[in-house]
């Protein structure tokens, strides 16, 4: 069932299972990639390669690997985009998933590689 209501919306992504909001961690891929594999999108995994591409501008254009990716929230910790906090201490600035583009993808995993070959032939 689909709403148009903002308020259900958020309510809905907030309170979603562990294995609907994994999809929602999902990031579009450089042109390079997305004509190799022939996808325009995967989910982002500690290790990638992105680029901040929306958001405030001291952290626009930002490129940096993935440090952490919390799937609670939906958003991402990037290397070298930080924040200071009050007492002085720089901590990492978490980026929504949905602001960034992956440029090199983490193949470490062979089950990985696996599901996005896999996906490319079925499409």
């Amino acid at each position: 069932m689909v709403t148009s209501n903002s308020g259900k919306t958020r309510k809905r992504q907030y309170n979603a299972p562990a294995h609907v909001k994994r999809k929602m961690l999902s990031s579009h891929l450089s042109d390079e990639l997305a004509q190799k594999y022939g996808r325009k999108a995967v989910r982002v995994c500690v290790g990638d390669t992105v680029v901040v591409v929306r958001g405030q501008e001291s952290v626009r254009g930002v490129e940096g690997k993935v440090i952490e990716v919390f799937t609670k929230t939906g958003r991402v910790s990037i290397d070298g985009v930080t924040v200071k906090q009050a007492d002085g201490t720089a901590v990492a600035f978490p980026i929504h998933a949905s602001n960034l583009i992956i440029t090199k993808l983490n193949l470490d995993d062979s089950l990985r590689e696996e599901i996005i070959m896999n996906k490319e032939a079925t499409e």
